[in-house]
């Protein structure tokens, strides 16, 4: 008889997902897939929208990295267009990610990661979640609670909204930045840098009781993806890198003509696609992409404090690192970086220059938009008629790029945890805990909206025994 135990709240997930996991007559795990089960189709239904009104439409995918949509939607139509934008309607748009970067990553690591590693992965869910964290330690809270209210404000004063950016358009900017708001980002930018330093200092400490668990927890080796400049750590424009699994690189090229190495699988059991390097066929050519996969492609990072911690993780984890947890140190890294790199772009004087965008003209034509969204390289790629309606749009989102990595994480979870067809709710957190260093986006995957439950299903040949819903 099936069993069902209904868990509440909602996990540190965001989206609607289910993960089943197969057993043998033994109960031993055969393998586990996520289910991706919402659907709602962005691409459809911006057929016969103007293309410039793709940076501004693309951003309600989703809340949490609305700009990454925003500008590579933008980045998309001036490709389309045959522009250059200036080089201050560049540097405001390199900053608005960044800003994106301070925001997301720090939200990430205090609010969803870290209550499995202050309180243990077996701890009980009434403390295992941000209101224990604040308790457990009130002053890192406000600080964490601040350094992300500060990445919020400056997406608002360079991007006109803190959760739809409009100001990026095809040909740069909508309105250069005052000097007023510079000032002030400036400061909060010099904070950021010192918050941020902190947050991965305590993330290191916090990870050094996990060190005997790093290397045997979704312990898996794949290709990895990401964008760089010159072999320097990239986050919004650049060359892309597949390494091979074992750190070699594979292939690099202009992100422009991703089809002809980027192809997607499609499953039965999931609305979220899986990409995989075209060349090599799927399975063979699937990829991770994202923070640790973008440490990886690179070989340096541009500003000096991240770049010495990058350093000191690829001595200690090695020089091409696979281990899944490691995602969210190499999180804390990026999160350096950006506050580092916006401290940069707002101490040149130049960047609130009136010169933000070039005219462009309605033309028949297509364009491609990539950038690196905090969970991964997403694409944009539109073809329009000669009125400027969009008559194809194809995403490519970062969550997906990991699609086919997360199934065989939490697979290696579930093996080495469940184990004659029973589980705990610590094991169930762990099989999470595997899909939460991957910071999935499900409503950017699914291109959807909403935030629902995580459902998990235990299976043995094709009996239901346990349903486990969060």
């Amino acid at each position: 008889m099936n069993k069902t135990i209904n868990i509440e709240p909602i996990s540190r997930l965001e989206g609607h997902a289910k993960v089943s996991v197969n057993l043998n007559e033994n109960g031993d795990v055969v393998d586990a897939k996520l289910h991706v089960l919402e659907f709602r189709g962005f691409e459809k239904f911006m057929e016969g929208r103007m293309i410039w009104e793709a940076p501004r439409i693309t951003t309600q995918i989703c809340g949490i990295c609305p700009v990454s949509h925003h500008l590579a939607a933008a980045k998309a139509c001036d490709d389309l267009f045959g522009v250059e934008i200036p080089e201050t309607g560049m540097k405001l748009r390199e900053l608005m990610q960044m800003s994106q970067y301070i925001h997301s990553h720090s939200l990430h690591f205090f609010a969803l990661a870290a209550p499995d590693f202050v309180f243990g992965p077996d701890a009980d869910p009434a403390v295992r979640n941000l209101l224990g964290v604040i308790d457990a330690n009130p002053e890192l809270a406000k600080k964490a609670i601040t350094l992300r209210k500060m990445g919020q404000t400056m997406i608002e004063r360079v991007g006109g909204k803190a959760i739809h950016p409009v100001t990026a358009i095809p040909g740069g900017m909508s309105k250069p930045l005052s000097k007023e708001d510079r000032e002030q980002m400036l400061k909060d930018a010099k904070t950021a840098v010192e918050l941020s330093t902190l947050a991965l200092d305590v993330g290191k400490e916090i990870f050094e009781k996990y060190r005997d668990l790093i290397p045997k927890f979704a312990a898996i080796k794949t290709k990895h993806m990401g964008l760089t400049n010159k072999g320097a750590l990239e986050l919004y424009d650049g060359m892309l890198k597949i390494n091979d699994i074992n750190g070699g690189n594979l292939i690099e090229f202009d992100p422009r003509n991703y089809l002809e190495h980027i192809a997607e699988h499609v499953n039965d059991w999931s609305y979220m696609k899986f990409p995989y390097y075209r060349q090599m066929g799927y399975p063979d050519g699937i990829f991770r992409v994202g923070p640790l996969s973008r440490m990886n492609v690179a070989d340096r990072i541009s500003t000096d404090l991240a770049n010495t911690e990058m350093k000191e993780f690829k001595r200690a984890f090695g020089a091409f690192p696979q281990y899944t947890l490691l995602y969210h140190h190499a999180r804390l890294i990026e999160l350096l970086y950006a506050s580092e790199r916006a401290f940069e772009l707002l101490s040149d004087e130049s960047i609130t220059d009136e010169r933000v965008r070039v005219p462009v003209e309605r033309v028949e034509g297509e364009g491609v938009g990539v950038i690196e969204a905090p969970r991964g390289t997403l694409f944009h790629h539109y073809k329009t008629d000669s009125s400027g309606k969009i008559t194809m749009a194809n995403l490519i989102v970062a969550t997906a790029g990991n699609n086919h990595a997360m199934n065989l994480s939490i697979a290696d979870v579930a093996k080495g945890f469940i184990k004659n067809g029973k589980f705990t709710e610590g094991i169930l957190n762990r099989v999470e805990m595997a899909l939460r260093a991957y910071d999935p986006c499900l409503s950017c995957a699914t291109h959807a909206m909403g935030q629902m439950p995580l459902e998990l299903e235990l299976r043995m040949q094709e009996c239901v025994l346990d349903t486990v819903r969060r």
